[in-house]
Parts: structure tokens; sequence; C-alpha cells
């Protein structure tokens, strides 16, 4: 009858087969997009000044005192960030950007509305140019067949040595092998992720490189947004069951039958 997905993201459900025995998908979007611009947020800092390689420098005791060299990070003020998927999570990002003085760039499908692109000092290139241009690129796309494996090996090479990639959409836009040779190559700076391409497994050598942060899935992650999340999913339930609209149906055609 209906499938509620606890996410906003339903690459994990066959939405054709549903659609074709009649079955409502239904996700939660809308509700996760300010806690996962946060996440992104905190993983782009964590990279760019060392702070999960930091905190465990203190943990192991190596810290003897202050020292010019130590933990040298990157600059995060001033800088251009490279949002590939300008939706409602990568609009939430852009716009904590702005207290960073950062020059946004993005690459989509669609383009902002000009008043939109001035607010928020973005500029809208194709993704060759983003991937060049930018100190960090950070992903906001839904995995489809055109978003798999969307950063390779050529991606990596055109973000470069200085430049850092951000992941929290889904594991698969990146091709992961290439990503460990990159970071362990120096192809690329660093990378932070909160996705992985086979979840819950990595690829063998990307918990072994310093030059990466790792978490398990946690964009969504607070008590508040993890709560009306289960409280849309069960909305939409609800609603379908009482024979009313679902608050937000993947494949609301399935209704017209």
């Amino acid at each position: 009858k209906v499938v509620a997905n606890y996410a906003v993201g339903y690459n994990n459900i066959d939405v054709d087969a549903a659609s074709e025995r009649g079955v409502l998908v239904t996700n939660t979007p809308g509700v996760l997009t300010e806690t996962t611009a946060d996440l992104t947020w905190a993983l782009l800092m964590s990279i760019a000044r060392r702070i999960v390689e930091g905190d465990s420098f203190m943990r192991a005791g190596k810290y003897v005192g202050w020292a010019p060299m130590l933990l040298l990070g990157s600059d995060v003020y001033g800088k251009t960030l490279g949002i590939v998927g300008i939706g409602q999570i990568g609009q939430a990002v852009a716009r904590r950007a702005m207290g960073f003085d950062m020059k946004i760039l993005y690459c989509d499908m669609f383009a902002l509305p000009p008043v939109a692109e001035r607010l928020l000092n973005a500029e809208k290139v194709e993704l060759d140019e983003l991937l060049e241009r930018s100190d960090y690129v950070s992903l906001h796309v839904p995995l489809m067949d055109e978003t798999h494996h969307l950063i390779g090996k050529r991606e990596l090479e055109l973000i470069g040595s200085d430049g850092y990639l951000i992941n929290a959409s889904r594991g698969p836009v990146i091709d992961e092998v290439a990503l460990v040779e990159a970071l362990r190559d120096g192809v690329i700076k660093g990378a932070a992720l909160d996705v992985f391409e086979d979840e819950p497994e990595m690829k063998p050598g990307l918990a072994d490189l310093e030059n990466v942060v790792l978490l398990p899935h946690l964009g969504s992650a607070s008590i508040e947004t993890r709560t009306g999340m289960a409280e849309l999913a069960v909305g939409n339930i609800l609603n379908f069951f009482k024979g009313e609209a679902p608050l937000s149906p993947v494949n609301p055609d399935v209704l017209k039958g």
C-alpha cells in the first residue's frame, strides 16, 4: 500500500517497481535541510583546520607546546566554495558561507534567480570550471545514473593539490577507489565524508589516511531533526490510510489510479 521512507533520499527504494504495483512511496524532504547544511559546514571546517587530527594528537599525549608549523591547515574565510547541486541543502550551505565572505560557484541543471545569485555572491558555472576554481567542493546532488561516480579520477585531478572535497549527499557520487588514490598521492589536499560508496563498508585504505574526516552518515542526526523526520514519515502513513493527500509523495501518480 505505502512505503514511507525515513529519509529525503530514496535510492534505497525501487520506485518504478512500486509504481507498477500501485504502491505509494513517500520521503521526508525539507525537515533535514538546515541540519544537513550544519553538518556539511562541520565537515568543511574540520578538514580545513585539521580538527580531528588535532584531537587525536592531544589524546595521544603528543602535544609538548606551541610550535609555528604544528598542524597547519587552510583558511576558510574569503575562499571559493563550489557547490555541486544548488537545491535546498546546497542553498543552505551557501547561506552559511556568506558569514565567511566566500565566493560561491555552483553547478546545477537549473539557475538560481538573479536576486538569489546576488544575495549569495554565487555564479553558475559548468562542473569542470567549478572544480578548477574552487578551494572547497561540496556535493549536494541526489544519486541517479547521471550522478553515479560524478567525481572520479579526472575530476579529482581538476580539484588539485590545494583543494578539498566534502560529501554529505550520497556515497556513490564519488568513485571511492579513485578518491583513496587521490588522497594518498596528494592529488587533492583532503576530503571530509559523511557517506560512502558501499555503506557501511569503506574502500580499502580510506581509514588509514590522515587527510580525510570520516563520519557514519550523521547528516540529519540531531534530536530535533530526526524527530521531525519521524513525524513526517508517520504523517504520510496516516494520511494515506485516511484517504487524505500524503504530505510528501515521491510517486503521486499512483494516487490517480
